[in-house]
């Protein structure tokens, strides 16, 4: 019944009219709803179709978006860096605040990713910490640089498309809380699954980043665009 739910809630989002976002030129955000299914997002193709989902309603559907995931060598594929998939920048979250100018400047300390500059294609601050519940778990399945994460065993949910057994490696967006490094907003720790109560076990709710690949004009709103005839 949760999963129904939750799966009805994603649907009534992108089926919503575009809105006009804040700023103009957002090209960053966490995710306002995961995919329902645990680490099961369709692979990165449908973790992105998800972005572009979400952009949508948020009218910056014009953009070309792009989940922040790693994914692992596999069946005669080479392994995919969630730094090398997100374009060059910069990017900015929903109020027009620069998140990062560029890919190395994202993955160091000079970054502004906070839980309050960390917004949904909504505007809208996540969960963390001490909220109820605790939403901080973001899935990455990266390192501190963005390189893909591996180790013994790891599946990382065999590369999104799992619910099951196994485990991905997740981020903290309000920069605290434990694991190997718990001030990480993307190399934090990993899951103790994949499903979608092991992701909510562990602080999660199956949300992730999304940015623009490229700049582009914002669409308009649905009452301001002219359908062709």
């Amino acid at each position: 019944m949760k999963k129904m739910i939750t799966a009805l809630a994603v649907l009534a989002l992108v089926t919503a009219a575009p809105a006009a976002a804040q700023s103009g030129n957002m090209s960053f955000f966490i995710t306002s709803a995961g995919g329902g299914d645990g680490a099961a997002l369709g692979g990165l193709a449908g973790a992105d179709q998800h972005c572009e989902d979400l952009a949508y309603v948020a009218g910056v559907g014009d953009l070309t978006w792009h989940a922040y995931l790693s994914a692992l060598a596999s069946d005669g594929q080479p392994a995919v860096n969630a730094r090398d998939r997100i374009g060059p920048g910069p990017w900015y979250n929903y109020a027009g605040d620069m998140i990062a100018a560029d890919v190395t400047a994202l993955h160091s300390d000079a970054a502004n990713l906070t839980k309050e500059s960390i917004l949904t294609e909504r505007g809208a601050v996540s969960n963390g910490r001490g909220d109820e519940p605790n939403m901080h778990d973001i899935l990455t399945g990266s390192n501190l640089d963005g390189t893909v994460f591996t180790g013994d065993d790891y599946t990382n949910c065999d590369n999104w498309t799992s619910n099951g057994e196994g485990s991905t490696r997740v981020g903290h967006h309000d920069r605290q809380g434990g694991g190997q490094n718990p001030n990480s907003w993307n190399s934090a720790h990993g899951t103790r699954g994949c499903s979608q109560e092991a992701l909510v076990g562990t602080g999660g709710n199956g949300f992730f980043y999304c940015f623009a690949i490229e700049e582009g004009r914002r669409q308009q709103p649905a009452a301001a665009r002219v359908e062709p005839r």
